[in-house]
C-alpha cells in the first residue's frame, strides 16, 4: 500500500465519483482507477460498489475508511512537524552552560538569537565543565559552552574558542595583598582561602600550588560566587575566580602571577553526530556575537588565516 493509493481512495469515498476524485487528486481517471484496483487486490476485495448513477463503499470499504483516514492524518501531521523542524519552527535547543561563566556573557547572544529565530525554544542547562561534557557525549545535550583547563578536549568533542580571560584574586580593599598590582602565588601561602567548590581550575591549580609548596588555609567553601565575594568583602579571606565573575562593590581584584592562570571558554559540539538546524543557527549566532567586546577567538583566527601571508 502506498500513500497515493490512500489519497485516491479517500478522495473517491468523499466525492462518490471517480472522475471528480481524479480531478481533486490532479490525476487522470484511469490512473486513479488503477491505484484503487491495486489497493482492492491488496485488501482482498472490492472497496466500492459501482453503479451507473452513483457508487458507494462496500462493507470492506467502510471498515477500511477510518483506518486509512487515520493513516492520512498521521502522515500529514508528521510532514508538518518535519517541515516545522527543518524551518526551525517549534524546535527546542538544549544548551549547556558552565555554571562559572557569568550570565553577562550571554544576554546579548540570547537576545540576538531569539530575535532572529523567535520560534526556537532555548533550554539552558547549568552544570560543571565535566558534567556538560558527559551530557554532550551521551547525546543529552546538543551544544555546550565551557572551559576545561589543563587537559586536551575529548577526541569526540569539537571546540570553537570564544574568549579568554585571566583568573584573579578577589579580596577586601584593605587586605595587605591589595596593595600589590599583581599577586604572586607564593604570597598566598597560609592566607585564608575562600574556596569556590565548582571552580573548573580546582585540581589543576592545586597541583600547580603544590609543586611550589604553597598551602592555602581554606576557611569557607561554597558553590556560589556571590557568597565567596560577600565573604571577601567582609574581610574573611581571598577568592580565586575569573575576572568577569569578580564584580562586587566591596572587593578589589588583582591578577595572579607566577604562575598566571587563564581560561579559554569554548563552544562545544560532538563530532560525527547529526545536528538539528537549530544547532547550526545557534552556532552561527555565537560566531556573529561579540565576546568581551571582540569577535570569537575562532573567528579572529579564521580571519587572520585569510589575510595577507
Amino acid at each position: 500500500m502506498e500513500m497515493h493509493q490512500v489519497r485516491y481512495f479517500l478522495a473517491a469515498a468523499s466525492e462518490k465519483n471517480f472522475t471528480k476524485a481524479a480531478v481533486k487528486c490532479s490525476v487522470s481517471p484511469p490512473s486513479l482507477l488503477r491505484a484503487i484496483k491495486l489497493l482492492e487486490h491488496e485488501f482482498g476485495g472490492p472497496l466500492f460498489n459501482r453503479e451507473r448513477a452513483r457508487m458507494h463503499l462496500t462493507e470492506l470499504g467502510r471498515i477500511a475508511l477510518p483506518h486509512l483516514e487515520s493513516i492520512a492524518k498521521e502522515t500529514f501531521d508528521v510532514k508538518n512537524k518535519a517541515r516545522d523542524f527543518v524551518n526551525l519552527s517549534a524546535a527546542t535547543l538544549k544548551l549547556g552552560v558552565m555554571c562559572t561563566v557569568a550570565p553577562v556573557h550571554f544576554i546579548a547572544l540570547i537576545e540576538g538569537f531569539r530575535r532572529r529565530f523567535p520560534s526556537v525554544g532555548l533550554q539552558l542547562i547549568d552544570g560543571t565543565a565535566d558534567s556538560l561534557q558527559s551530557l554532550l557525549l551521551a547525546g543529552d545535550l546538543e551544544v555546550a559552552i565551557y572551559a576545561l583547563p589543563g587537559e586536551p578536549p575529548h577526541e569526540r568533542i569539537h571546540m570553537l574558542p570564544l574568549f579568554r580571560e585571566q583568573m584573579v584574586i578577589a579580596l577586601h580593599p584593605k587586605h595587605p595583598l591589595a596593595k600589590k598590582k599583581a599577586i604572586e602565588a607564593a604570597s598566598l601561602h597560609g592566607e585564608a582561602y575562600l574556596d569556590r567548590t565548582l571552580c573548573e581550575f580546582g585540581s589543576y591549580a592545586q597541583k600547580q600550588f603544590a609543586e611550589r609548596s604553597i598551602i592555602d588555609r581554606t576557611v569557607y567553601q561554597s558553590d556560589r560566587d556571590d557568597w565567596i565575594l560577600a565573604m571577601a568583602a567582609a574581610g574573611m579571606g581571598y577568592g580565586f575566580m575569573p575576572r568577569s565573575n569578580a564584580q562586587h562593590p566591596g572587593v578589589v581584584t588583582r591578577p595572579l602571577v607566577e604562575p598566571e592562570f587563564w581560561r579559554t571558554v569554548n563552544l562545544a559540539t560532538t563530532r560525527g553526530r547529526p545536528h538539528s538546524p537549530a544547532v547550526g543557527a545557534f552556532v552561527r549566532e555565537v560566531m556573529r556575537a561579540n565576546w568581551q567586546g571582540k569577535k570569537a577567538l575562532s573567528v579572529q583566527a579564521m580571519q587572520g588565516s585569510e589575510g595577507p601571508q
